[in-house]
């Protein structure tokens, strides 16, 4: 089976900064008395390999802090592994953080037109789909209101609703179905369901139990940078709880 997602070998090294350096006074003191700044190397990701096959769906799990939404960023092409590399097939719609990609000072109109310029999609084709996207967000009244006064769910249900009116071959979801009320969780899995149905790809990382077992077939679980278990959803849960005393 042709892969949607190809993970070879990847690592991801962040630089921490030990001591903070709060003026430019004091740092060209630093730098005359010797003693600068020092960074730590941290390694987010370590020797990733993973395979999602075309048509799958695969949850991340883990704890927080663990580099699943480094991995998505990765895969998303957002930031460039400092070892190995990602293969993507298809096309992405990322809903990787709340409001990313929006321009806050934009109303929800001006930000779908934004949104669908950075996906790719055409301003005729976001016209024609413009009605459907409100429908879907529940924010038809709120079309003109600056997002800089939408809520958390209100952010959610936008990004969600441009991201997923055109059937993406890959859809990944980081979290975003948290903020949102029951009622538009459930239309979410729906229609995250269709899209599947319809041979979409998705990707989800969720600390919801329920999601997981509900929305992914397959889940592969990640400690500490390290993938520690690839296979069905419902065998990488009972690891992973097993190893947290769940």
């Amino acid at each position: 089976m042709e892969n949607a997602v190809e993970i070879h070998d990847v690592s991801m090294r962040f630089n921490l900064a030990r001591e903070k350096v709060d003026s430019l006074k004091e740092w060209f003191v630093r730098r005359i008395t010797g003693n600068t700044a020092k960074s730590d190397e941290f390694w987010a990701l370590q020797h990733i390999n993973l395979n999602i096959p075309k048509g799958d769906s695969m949850a991340l799990i883990g704890s927080n802090g663990s580099g699943k939404s480094t991995l998505l960023k990765i895969i998303s092409g957002i930031l460039t592994p400092t070892k190995g590399n990602v293969v993507v097939n298809g096309s992405i719609a990322p809903l990787i953080e709340l409001g990313a990609g929006f321009d806050f000072d934009l109303t929800g109109r001006e930000n779908i037109f934004l949104s669908g310029a950075t996906l790719g999609y055409s301003k005729n084709m976001m016209l024609e789909n413009y009605d459907a996207i409100m429908e879907f967000s529940e924010l038809k009244q709120f079309e003109d209101v600056p997002v800089k006064n939408y809520s958390s769910g209100m952010l959610a249900r936008l990004g969600f609703s441009i991201a997923t009116i055109v059937k993406p071959d890959i859809l990944i979801v980081d979290e975003v179905l948290a903020v949102g009320d029951h009622a538009f969780q459930e239309k979410c899995s729906k229609r995250m369901e269709e899209l599947m149905s319809g041979g979409t790809t998705v990707i989800l990382v969720s600390h919801s139990e329920a999601d997981v077992l509900r929305i992914c077939h397959h889940a592969a679980w990640i400690n500490k940078g390290n993938l520690m278990f690839i296979g069905d959803s419902g065998e990488a849960v009972k690891a992973y709880n097993s190893y947290s005393g769940v």
